[in-house]
């Protein structure tokens, strides 16, 4: 039995349940995964696990089910259903792809990798991974586990993102010819349950009697990592004023650089290149201002401290508005959520 079919065995045996996965048993039968549902998870699933990508992918083909009703939906609506998922570019692609499979190709997504990148948002994986799990189309997918597997089966002592071109050829050679959407997904599933970062199950592993690394003896050697820079660390602050009612004010981000679009309680202009001001004499507003500690938050390239100031105030500038949690769904990030619980906790 060849490595492929070894690991679509195990894959119709132990894959992992997702509401946006079509169950192997169903691929057999001629079941087709849904095209917009496999294109939705795989941009949500873009630096996110799927432990937390789960709720949202509900959410939002609960709210949009069809990419003709996401296309025709605000993009205030989709940032506030996104809100607390991150890398909010991500958002605002969604509408726009959406919008291009709607008006420049009759509401249906196309079927080719090659194709599939010319639209907003789509790389190379992602094209990669819908070609294949909806089209069936025989190319080679490759994230983050796909390239533990290999570099540990091949042994290969070039990191990863110097190595994609050999990872992604070895990948090709195994693509079984009737199910490379299952392939693909095994591929990823036993890099996320069984060839994991540390302390990966190789005595449960169906392929391991072909991989290099685990002959050797040394799994963990592999990928070969390259030391990285210390992200740099960026300092600011945020003003949460609140009112009689106890509603929060906020106001929206430019519609241009990091979060943009989303709402915010006002903070000094701090950047991933500059430091803001850090005192209460920033505020957006006089009142008496009373510190509450701070907040960090990971960015892709910087790490941010915000010092949390808290006020009660009756007025509010002309480009804020009073938000409380009863008003609805607001596109408050992560960010924004830490810093609000800091001030009123």
């Amino acid at each position: 039995m060849t490595v492929s079919a070894r690991l679509l065995d195990w894959y119709d045996r132990s894959h992992r349940p997702m509401p946006w996965r079509v169950p192997p048993d169903l691929i057999k039968r001629g079941v087709r995964p849904d095209p917009y549902r496999v294109w939705l998870s795989e941009i949500m699933l873009q630096q996110t696990t799927v432990a937390t990508v789960t709720d949202y992918f509900v959410k939002f083909t609960l709210l949009w089910p069809t990419v003709q009703q996401l296309s025709d939906a605000l993009e205030e609506d989709i940032l506030k259903a996104w809100a607390g998922l991150g890398y909010y570019s991500r958002a605002r692609n969604l509408k726009k792809c959406a919008g291009q499979v709607v008006h420049m190709h009759g509401g249906r997504f196309p079927e080719t990798a090659v194709e599939l990148q010319k639209l907003p948002g789509i790389g190379p994986y992602t094209a990669a991974a819908i070609a294949a799990i909806a089209f069936s189309e025989p190319v080679p997918v490759v994230d983050g586990n796909v390239e533990r597997v290999v570099s540990r089966m091949r042994r290969i002592s070039t990191p990863p993102a110097l190595a994609k071109r050999q990872i992604s050829s070895e990948v090709a050679r195994l693509i079984p010819l009737g199910r490379p959407g299952d392939f693909a997904q095994a591929m990823m599933d036993l890099g996320a349950t069984i060839c994991t970062p540390r302390n990966p199950s190789c005595t449960v592993c169906p392929v391991s009697y072909a991989c290099g690394a685990h002959l050797d003896g040394n799994p963990q050697a592999y990928p070969v990592k390259v030391l990285r820079k210390a992200a740099p660390r960026r300092v600011g602050a945020v003003f949460v004023a609140t009112n009689s009612k106890g509603e929060v004010l906020l106001r929206k981000r430019r519609n241009t650089g990091l979060l943009a679009g989303m709402s915010e309680a006002p903070t000094t202009n701090w950047s991933a290149q500059i430091d803001g001001a850090t005192g209460p004499e920033a505020a957006p507003i006089s009142a008496d201002w009373r510190r509450c500690g701070s907040v960090r938050h990971v960015f892709t390239h910087f790490e941010l401290e915000l010092v949390v100031f808290h006020a009660e105030i009756d007025r509010s500038p002309p480009d804020g508005h009073w938000w409380s949690a009863d008003h609805g769904a607001e596109a408050l990030p992560t960010l924004m959520k830490k810093a609000i619980s800091a001030a009123l906790a």
